[in-house]
């Protein structure tokens, strides 16, 4: 079988190619290589003529997207349609990364795949956009993820929530997060693992959610990499309105699979994803206390 994947260096892209080269033909494409916004760019999957294409690539820095909405939807949106369209002539399966963001946090429970949307920002509004446009394609999946982490660090925004915060407390610098915006959390080695699992076990084409177990304030999660890394910075709890941001967030939108479990699939605690990064990281070592 063989599997391209767009945005190949990015955090999810890096360990899906490491989770699927050993045993499938795993073509990655980088941002150099294809340009997703533009349908000709992406003509080069054909040549290629995969079996299943996984869309990683996307416009993701939230307030940006605000100010920005024609990129915005050219990558999420455009871009998704332009893999959509390929896929479907080629006869391969396009499978398209989507988010939490696309729920309005009303809900004040974690929400199932089968949940409706109501996107409260341009890109929340943009990402539904894409996962629409992929359904375009029968041949589907559909993967939200949330709060991703990931040994690579996300591409364009310099690494991710967890190596921020560890740089900030090595600085010494006081620390200020949201403790009113509830999220779940995705290891990008965790997804990876699941998504090599929905394309071995033949899933049903459609939506499914692939965060790991439970959920969190960004206050507790920062509290729980302190903790594991010995670190003790002063961290304060502050509320999503002080921050003034551009981009309205949904409040809760944790995510639960309700599929999954059903073909036995199960991400561990996002507590034990955090844990094995870290180690993996090399920011604690597996003698240190609470490791």
């Amino acid at each position: 079988m063989k599997i391209a994947i767009i945005g190949s260096t990015g955090q999810l892209g890096t360990d899906l190619v490491k989770t699927l080269q050993n045993e499938y033909q795993v073509i990655g494409f980088t941002h150099q290589d294809i340009e997703v916004t533009d349908y000709n760019s992406c003509l080069i999957l054909k040549e290629h003529n995969p079996d299943i294409i996984i869309n990683t690539a996307a416009f993701h820095k939230t307030d940006q997207c605000e100010e920005e909405p024609m990129k915005t939807f050219s990558v999420n949106a455009i871009g998704a349609r332009n893999v959509a369209v390929i896929s479907k002539e080629i006869e391969a399966i396009a499978m398209f990364i989507s988010t939490d963001y696309i729920f309005d946090g009303s809900k004040n429970e974690p929400y199932a795949e089968d949940d409706v949307p109501n996107p409260i920002s341009t890109y929340g509004i943009s990402k539904i956009a894409g996962e629409l446009y992929t359904k375009q394609n029968p041949k589907h999946y559909v993967i939200r993820v949330a709060g991703l982490f990931g040994i690579a660090g996300a591409s364009g925004k310099g690494g991710n929530f967890i190596e921020t915060m560890i740089t900030k407390a090595e600085k010494n610098e006081a620390i200020r997060v949201v403790n009113d915006m509830w999220t779940s959390l995705t290891y990008t080695k965790d997804a990876a693992s699941t998504i090599k699992k929905i394309i071995e076990l033949k899933l049903p084409f459609g939506t499914y959610h692939a965060t790991n177990q439970g959920y969190c304030t960004w206050f507790q999660f920062a509290n729980e990499i302190f903790r594991l890394t010995g670190l003790n910075p002063t961290l304060t709890p502050i509320k999503t309105h002080q921050l003034q941001l551009k981009a309205k967030r949904p409040k809760f939108s944790a995510l639960v699979s309700a599929k999954l479990p059903k073909y036995g699939i199960q991400m561990r605690k996002w507590e034990e994803a955090l844990h094995d990064y870290l180690i993996k990281k090399g920011h604690i070592h597996t003698n240190q206390p609470g490791a």
